[in-house]
């Protein structure tokens, strides 16, 4: 993915709410939204390096979001409205080999009692696709979520009855770092996710993780990584 438009950077000062972040900028202060619902406590530290991207559309209650955060060692991504545009980049281009081959593809398709990301087409079959975006990466290890998400779990459990009536299913993970050598889910965190993940494997919702990196207002694939649901 390319990222189009006037990029501007700062520091991290503070995050008044789940959706703003106060950065110290050479124009003095900026607000910024957060497209990411996690925490990101390990991200946004006091001082952190941030690049946003501007935004002048009218209506907006500001006029900047956030794009990438510095750790001291790698960029992260904590956008979460780019997920949808690279999942769909990434099943073009067939980096996935078990998905690749499908006819057609629909985003946002309601099935069972909420809406699942992507739904692909095959002869004979459909794939049920939830994706989603991890930025906490601890030890080479990534961790998903950083943040108790109920909704998280629902979308997992829909998938298994999506496997239950006949249907195939996964789970994407977007890790949006490059540093990341496995995923796990995040147990210590929210112990009904992970539970709800490691059964889903056993039902046969196939898991898959892909890291990724930003060079030269790029976004791309890094590599693929595995996902293990159960401790070891």
């Amino acid at each position: 993915m390319f990222i189009k438009g006037k990029l501007g950077a700062g520091r991290f000062l503070e995050r008044p709410n789940r959706f703003l972040v106060v950065l110290d900028t050479l124009e003095g202060r900026r607000r910024c939204h957060v497209r990411d619902p996690g925490r990101l406590t390990e991200l946004l530290v006091k001082g952190a390096p941030v690049v946003f991207l501007e935004r002048f559309n009218p209506g907006r209650k500001t006029d900047c979001e956030v794009l990438l955060v510095w750790d001291g060692k790698v960029w992260t991504v904590v956008n979460s409205g780019l997920h949808s545009e690279l999942a769909t980049e990434l099943l073009a281009s067939g980096f996935l080999p078990e998905l690749r081959g499908f006819t057609s593809m629909r985003s946002e398709v309601k099935y069972g009692n909420s809406r699942v990301d992507f739904m692909l087409e095959y002869p004979g079959r459909v794939l049920y696709l939830e994706v989603k975006g991890c930025t906490l990466v601890r030890d080479g290890v990534a961790l998903f979520p950083d943040a108790p998400t109920e909704r998280g779990r629902r979308h997992v459990l829909n998938l298994i009855r999506a496997v239950d009536e006949g249907h195939s299913a996964a789970v994407l993970f977007l890790v949006m770092r490059p540093d990341a050598e496995l995923l796990i889910p995040n147990a210590e965190t929210d112990p009904g996710f992970a539970e709800a993940l490691r059964e889903a494997e056993n039902r046969g919702v196939r898991m898959f993780a892909v890291t990724f990196r930003y060079l030269a207002r790029r976004i791309e694939p890094l590599a693929r990584i595995p996902v293990i649901t159960s401790p070891q």
